[in-house]
């Protein structure tokens, strides 16, 4: 891509596959990863890839500097009085969350720092979210006169629900700590430690197979949704379904035979 004068456009997110693992980085510190039009389209493109790359298995969403992402770019969201046009963020932001929230591909965000509201509708859309313990959070929407729509949709699934009417309409900071209690993080650790928890999650998930995986980050949705005797119905036939499928009889042939199966990636040459 070049710019007006001929010159390369930075790109605003960088990706990384190695190991079966595609770390995508919000890499533009200088506005602390705000959701600018560029970013979000670097960001789509890079999520686009690694879901339709076969050699990636998990995917880890972080960024660059103090900031994970402050949320939506004011600088972009002004508008002139009387013009009922969407701000320029509203038109991929949704897209983006539906990637990340319904990538058959488990998706570990690894927060780099402190996240602010556009930026938590990320963290929850991912299905693991690891931040240090010095890092801090806040629904800022409600202070600016407006409102947390689209996030709403992946942060509500996650909060409970008298936290998230606290944080949601009083703007108020909280700490990692708090945001592990009230589900927005899996975990909140020492930032030395920050490193080594991806890496523990991410291996564990490479271990899971593929269909499995993404069978399984549906069900963990949407049976708590069903009638309990549905709910039975359908899961006894989805388990028949998986122990004669070829992904089930691989796995179940590499336990009896002491091996890894198939879909674990082999480590990489020198």
């Amino acid at each position: 891509m070049s710019g007006n004068a001929g010159w390369p456009v930075e790109r605003l997110v960088r990706r990384e596959v190695s190991g079966g693992v595609a770390t995508i980085t919000l890499d533009s510190p200088r506005n602390r990863n705000a959701l600018s039009v560029r970013l979000l389209g670097d960001l789509e493109d890079g999520l686009t890839r690694a879901l339709s790359d076969e050699a990636v298995r998990v995917i880890v969403l972080t960024g660059t500097g103090p900031v994970f992402c402050a949320g939506a770019d004011l600088k972009e969201q002004r508008i002139a009085p009387g013009d009922a046009h969407e701000a320029p963020v509203t038109a991929s932001f949704p897209e983006i969350m539906s990637l990340v929230w319904e990538s058959p591909k488990p998706v570990v965000c690894r927060l780099n720092g402190t996240a602010r509201a556009g930026g938590l509708g990320l963290v929850a859309a991912c299905d693991f979210a690891i931040a240090p313990d010095t890092a801090s959070f806040a629904f800022t929407e409600v202070r600016l006169g407006v409102v947390p729509a689209m996030i709403a949709v992946t942060v509500l699934r996650r909060l409970d629900p008298r936290a998230a009417a606290e944080y949601l309409l009083t703007g108020e900071v909280f700490d990692a700590a708090r945001a592990q209690e009230i589900g927005l993080l899996t975990r909140a650790v020492p930032e030395k430690d920050l490193d080594e928890t991806v890496a523990h999650y991410t291996g564990m998930l490479l271990r899971g197979g593929p269909e499995a995986l993404a069978l399984t980050k549906g069900l963990v949705r949407t049976v708590p949704t069903l009638p309990v005797e549905e709910g039975m119905r359908r899961m006894a036939a989805l388990s028949a379904e998986r122990f004669a499928s070829a992904e089930g009889r691989e796995g179940i042939a590499a336990f009896a035979e002491k091996r890894l199966p198939s879909w674990v990636p082999r480590p990489e040459g020198p």
